[in-house]
């Protein structure tokens, strides 16, 4: 009997002996990570959009009288002062209507200062009977009416004196001046095509506007802080920013965007930004001093929306759903889900699960903020 069943009494004993041998699977290392710490600090409330730089004033320099244009006084692009002469139109003709005006006034002057004895002489007449009432009615009638022709000459030299005076154009902003549309030589027409145009560049302002949902709140800053500050950077190229005033409001929200206009204006001293241009906008609305702040890369996202990893007393990684308020730069904002001087992973999280072991290998980046910012 012995015989019979020792084949499956031996089979039985190495299956035994087999799964004896096998090893636990060795335990997960702990994944290394960089950790922060939650802090408080001071964080700005800024609202970003994209804008356009445009002049603070434009104005295009038409010709008051016609006649040819004898000199240009600039160059192209130059920058010109309020009564600078600019354009020199040939003014003779206009100098010989102004002697013809003053002229027919110095005659009729005369004629009106004769008529005026006469009047008067007439009525010292009709009082002892010399004359009639009616002789001194139309003495007096013709003395009024060289008055009148007295007082038309004198607006005729008036106007002839303005023509003169419109021949010699001057600037009448402070600006840049632009192509020249016209040549010395060229005859030119009073109100006609424009000879140049200029542009007021310092100050400048720039353009943008902001979605509707966001406007209470700038009508709530804007009314309290009339000097809130908007920061701009060019989109491409240099990385400066710049430091302007929110100086506009529109009075209406754009039925077709949805949007309203804003307009900030900034000193422009070195002449930097440039009308046309397009830049980043940011418009800061206040200043939070107490603002729970992490590193913008310890956030991350799933399906059921924000989370970060903390850290625990036994280096256990822990999933802690977050709201993030706002996002400043690098930096985000915490609304909701974390507590000042928690630990919280900068980096490795990849690797992570919630309870996973992990070995901090360094202290995370700072959360100080920079200049500008994003609302999300």
């Amino acid at each position: 009997m012995s015989s019979r069943y020792s084949p499956v009494l031996l089979c039985g004993l190495a299956l035994f002996a087999g799964a004896c041998s096998k090893k636990e699977p060795p335990k997960r290392p702990p994944t290394p990570v960089s950790v922060t710490t939650v802090q408080r600090t001071t964080m700005p409330y800024v609202l970003t959009s994209n804008g356009v730089v445009e002049p603070l004033q434009t104005v295009s320099v038409e010709a008051q009288v016609s006649g040819i244009l004898q000199r240009v006084a600039f160059s192209e692009g130059q920058d010109v002062h309020v009564g600078d002469v600019l354009f020199q139109i040939d003014s003779r003709p206009y100098v010989a209507t102004l002697n013809q005006a003053r002229g027919q006034l110095a005659r009729d002057e005369a004629q009106a200062a004769n008529a005026r004895r006469e009047a008067a002489r007439y009525d010292a007449l009709v009082q002892q009977g010399y004359v009639t009432r009616s002789q001194t009615d139309q003495a007096a009638a013709t003395a009024a009416s060289a008055a009148a022709a007295v007082e038309a000459d004198r607006a005729t030299v008036a106007k002839a004196q303005v023509d003169v005076s419109n021949c010699t154009i001057r600037a009448p902003i402070t600006g840049r001046t632009g192509s020249l549309l016209v040549r010395q030589g060229n005859v030119v027409k009073a109100s006609g095509d424009p000879l140049v145009v200029i542009n007021q560049i310092q100050p400048i302002l720039v353009r943008f506007t902001v979605p509707q949902s966001q406007f209470p709140d700038i009508q709530k800053y804007y009314s309290a802080n009339k000097a809130l500050t908007v920061l701009v950077s060019p989109s491409e190229g240099s990385s400066t920013t710049y430091n302007g005033t929110l100086s506009f409001v529109d009075n209406n929200v754009d039925a077709n965007s949805g949007t309203v206009l804003l307009k900030a204006k900034f000193d422009n001293a070195q002449g930097t930004l440039w009308p046309g241009q397009f830049v980043k906008v940011a418009l800061q609305l206040y200043v939070d001093a107490n603002a729970l702040t992490v590193p913008a890369a310890a956030v991350l996202t799933s399906q059921q929306g924000t989370y970060v990893f903390t850290v625990d007393q036994k280096n256990s990684a822990k999933m802690q759903p977050v709201q993030v308020a706002r996002t400043v730069d690098s930096v985000a904002v915490i609304g909701s889900g974390l507590a000042e001087g928690e630990r919280v992973i900068l980096t490795g999280q990849s690797r992570l699960i919630s309870g996973a072991k992990v070995s901090i290998k360094g202290a995370g980046g700072s959360t100080a903020p920079a200049g500008m910012g994003t609302k999300k």
